[in-house]
């Protein structure tokens, strides 16, 4: 079809209504699907030319009216053009044979067995979306979860729509473009038969797949390869593709695939099951990774790391996200889901898959109080606010806008609730059942109940609460001893109308001995008020409620105060890792509200100087960054979901006294310490990347941050000064460099020369490299300085600042709006400032503008003063024309 003076059929269309909300209960699977689809990718400068032939098939799913309706598809308008459609090779009609409106294209009398042929035109340098084919760097490359397949050509963008991609063809200049890539295996390349300075690949994939796991690359791109033999002998090959000066930093990518195929096998018994499997890295994109099938594509700060421009929590990161985008191979592409509501069907079981990778491959201890850090500080402020909702949510305007920390990580903890309760050998078998039975197909998280229930002979409908009740439940306990027998009283309180079923973790320990006299039970709380009790006790006991944080719920004692006396003893001799972190954390947090409300109290300042300094000077401990956590105060954003109303800047000023006060008291041990750990590593052993070295830059990093914190005095200005700039010179990787760079950055008074001779050090030693840049952008917003917002404003005018690369935007203007003293001024110039930013990255990239929005949303849980300030850049936004995404979260900012 020559479409070259052919103006688009959908040139036409007309405006898009207003945003729609769209329901759960309001799902129908379609009349017709396409089965087989065949993609050819025509590849120019400002111009792509996409062929589809999809092969349509009644859907047996429909019912008894299979294979009458329309075949609706979707596409959007605004930037694919519709050059032709034909059906069996005869043109269709517009008005007769099909229609358009905004987004949609209905084919009104479809054929079981037919082709439907198209050809339209997009400009992928044009899409600063990022979703759909677009141009990065080097390369064109696809993101189409969750709807950017349409933003590619016409298409049932949803992902019950399981077709098999028998062939992608992608062509494209042979020299500027040597890397083509898509889904499944390679089964033909050569040289294009009309012009021998371009050539084509041709890909096919064997698995049926919904469109959102579609991809295409075309670059100029390096690559390291390797070679994995799955558990039955087959041979896989690996290969991780990146821009030629960066390939350096793919080997830990490499090995941490590796090491995620071995365990996947190891723990669930599942294989890879393609020949090969790719990885492309780029610096353009909006979320962290993407799991398209054999085809992942990667953004650069979930990929590379050298020990210059990496630092240990990048490391892990990495290690992390390869093992997630490789678990989803089952979970997600194997096993997808039915409708977009089921989200965390694959993405919770996925966080929750990751989580235990990681843990198997470094300290269970630390990656559980890593998770669950992220959880308080995160999702629990989702929770509490306007975008509050189920892990399966019942509506939504923009499904981008779900891609939430509910979804992935509170979606994790119901997935782990369900290990708790049928243990590890009862999840795997449930897992076991539901691979059996859905392979293949799209599906919803009740089969996944269900088929956890029915293979351990379980009834699981309480625990189904989980999926439809939005909040975080909170759980009271009160306990009495008499006669040998301690009696555990728990009651719970949720947005469910009927009790939920909640696993509490309990074990109990002698109170005059420390010896643990029960060890750890699971509790299954499943009335409003539920007493458990335990016999045959020589003594008192102290309880140790939650282990392991098995259940994502507040815990609360009964009274309403804190019982420091019990906190403490467990803050020393909890058998449980988890809890004896924990209750140190909540003996801090006592302090920091006390000093917050100005009656800081004697007995809880000895208990906290207790436990800071028995696990200041523990020497005998071998796991460093457990004993580092333990030395961290919690951060303001977890605190803050402790407060009615939140006083961001008081809050930072109490949390910022405690921290000094325990400096000042310990200021010989810390210095005693951090020197100690400096001798250690500076024996001349090679840098490393496993536990205990990671754990022992952790330590030496929270004793340099809280010696940095005593900075009153000129001398002591300078003395801190001293001390960061040593540690900065003498840094042997990134993490040490960055954790001086970030005490450098608060410094004031005689410490000033020193932080600006640092932070331009730092700059300079980056070269250029963009996730090191990005870093520098980062320190400085997060800076502890009065005009932290000028630097801010000044930084966007900086020549390697752009709104366009999401990294770039997300590491200065979101990394500010965590700065929470400073973005929370009174006077409210960081909302206007925040308020202009989104205005202008809505035109660019409405899943960036309506992620950063939810730093305003949360503005009734603030004084009076900061809530309307807050509140009038929503109701500005308001008034704009703005993308679905920014608009639902915007409308509701303002009406819950």
């Amino acid at each position: 079809v020559d479409t070259t003076m052919t103006a688009p059929i959908n040139a036409t269309v007309g405006e898009a209504p207003p945003p729609v909300e769209v329901f759960r209960k309001d799902y129908k699977p379609l009349p017709y699907t396409v089965s087989t689809i065949r993609l050819e990718f025509d590849i120019y400068e400002g111009k792509t030319t996409v062929h589809a032939a999809m092969l349509l098939s009644a859907n047996k799913q429909y019912g008894a009216s299979h294979g009458t309706g329309e075949l609706v598809l979707d596409g959007d308008e605004t930037c694919v053009k519709l050059m032709s459609i034909q059906m069996d090779e005869k043109d269709l009609e517009l008005g007769k044979d099909f229609t358009l409106a905004p987004g949609k294209l209905s084919v009104l009398s479809p054929k079981d067995g037919a082709w439907l042929t198209t050809v339209c035109e997009i400009v992928p340098e044009e899409n600063t979306q990022l979703q759909g084919l677009y141009r990065s760097g080097p390369m064109y490359c696809t993101q189409c979860e969750a709807m950017g397949f349409r933003r590619i050509t016409y298409f049932p963008d949803r992902p019950d729509n399981m077709s098999t991609f028998q062939s992608v063809k992608l062509t494209a200049d042979a020299k500027s473009f040597p890397i083509l890539l898509s889904n499944g295996n390679l089964v033909e390349q050569g040289k294009a038969t009309n012009d021998e300075s371009r050539h084509y690949a041709i890909w096919s994939d064997p698995f049926p797949k919904p469109s959102y796991l579609f991809a295409a690359v075309a670059g100029n791109l390096a690559s390291i390869k390797d070679e994995y033999t799955t558990m039955s002998g087959k041979k896989v090959h690996l290969e991780i593709f990146t821009e030629a000066e960066s390939v350096h930093k793919l080997q830990h990518a490499m090995d941490s695939l590796k090491n995620a195929m071995k365990w996947d096998e190891d723990r669930f018994g599942l294989e890879y099951d393609l020949g090969i499997y790719n990885i492309v890295v780029t610096s353009d994109f909006n979320m962290g990774a993407m799991e398209n099938k054999g085809l992942n594509i990667f953004n650069s700060t979930c990929v590379l790391a050298d020990q210059k421009t990496a630092t240990d929590d990048d490391y892990e990161r990495v290690e992390g996200v390869i093992g997630h985008e490789y678990f989803h191979n089952w979970t997600g592409n194997r096993v997808t889901c039915r409708d977009w509501f089921q989200l965390t069907l694959k993405e919770g079981l996925t966080v929750f898959r990751d989580q235990e990778f990681s843990s198997d491959m470094n300290s269970r201890g630390v990656i559980r109080v890593e998770n669950v850090r992220r959880l308080r500080a995160g999702q629990f402020a989702e929770d509490a606010g306007p975008m509050s909702h189920p892990i399966r949510p019942d509506s939504y305007i923009a499904m981008d806008n779900f891609y939430t920390a509910t979804v992935y990580n509170k979606g994790s903890e119901i997935i782990r609730m369900y290990q708790t309760i049928l243990g590890v050998e009862g999840f795997n078998k449930g897992m076991k059942l539901y691979f059996e039975r859905h392979d293949g197909t799209g599906v919803t998280c009740d089969d996944f109940l269900a088929a956890m229930a029915d293979a351990n002979g379980v009834d699981l409908s309480q625990f189904s609460l989980w999926y439809s009740t939005s909040g975080t439940p909170t759980v009271t306990y009160s306990s009495k001893f008499e006669d040998g027998t301690f009696s555990l009283t728990l009651s719970q309180k949720s947005k469910s109308q009927t009790p939920m079923h909640i696993p509490v973790s309990v074990g109990l320990l002698d109170k005059a001995t420390g010896e643990e006299v029960v060890s750890t039970t699971v509790l299954d709380l499943k009335e409003e008020i539920q007493t458990f009790s335990f016999d045959g006790l020589k003594g008192e006991v102290v309880p140790s409620i939650l282990r392991e944080f098995s259940a994502p719920v507040k815990l609360e004692a009964a009274t309403g105060g804190v019982d420091e006396e019990s906190l403490a003893f467990l803050a020393a001799r909890d058998t449980d890792g988890f809890n004896r972190w924990e209750s140190g954390q909540k003996l801090y947090t006592s302090l920091i509200f006390q000093t917050l409300n100005g009656e800081a109290s004697e007995k809880t300042q000895e208990f906290v100087n207790e436990a800071f300094g028995r696990t200041l000077m523990d020497k005998e401990t071998s796991d460093f960054s457990i004993q580092a956590y333990a030395l961290m105060l919690p951060s303001e954003a977890t605190l803050a979901e402790d407060m009615k109303v939140i006083d961001p800047v008081g809050l930072h000023a109490a949390c910022g006294a405690v921290k000094k006060a325990l400096a000042r008291k310990y200021k010989a041990e810390l210095l005693e310490r951090y020197n100690e750990l400096t001798a250690t590593m500076n024996e001349g052993e090679e840098f490393k990347v496993d536990a205990e070295s990671i754990g022992r830059r952790r330590l030496r990093n929270v004793f340099l941050d809280y010696l940095c914190s005593i900075k009153e005095t000129p001398e002591e200005q300078a003395a801190a000064a001293k001390l960061a700039t040593d540690h900065f010179e003498n840094a042997t990787g990134m993490t040490d460099k960055m954790a001086a760079l970030s005490a450098l950055a608060s410094m004031d008074g005689e410490g000033s020369g020193a932080r600006d001779k640092g932070i331009q050090k730092f700059y300079d030693d980056a070269n250029g490299d963009a996730l090191v840049l990005n870093k520098w952008f980062m320190t400085q917003a997060l800076a502890d300085l009065p005009d932290v917002l000028d630097r801010v404003k000044k930084l966007t005018e900086h020549p390697d600042f752009t709104y366009k690369n999401p990294n770039r935007l997300r590491s200065l203007v979101n990394a500010f709006t965590m700065n929470s003293a400073a973005f929370h001024d009174e006077e409210g110039a960081g909302y206007e400032f925040i308020g202009d930013t989104l205005e202008k990255v809505d035109q660019i990239n409405p899943q960036v503008s309506s992620r950063m929005a939810g730093c305003l949303i949360q503005w009734r849980r603030y004084d009076e003063k900061r809530g309307k300030l807050m509140k009038s850049q929503l109701e500005r936004l308001a008034s704009l024309k703005l993308s679905d995404d920014l608009f639902e979260v915007v409308n509701r900012g303002l009406k819950h």
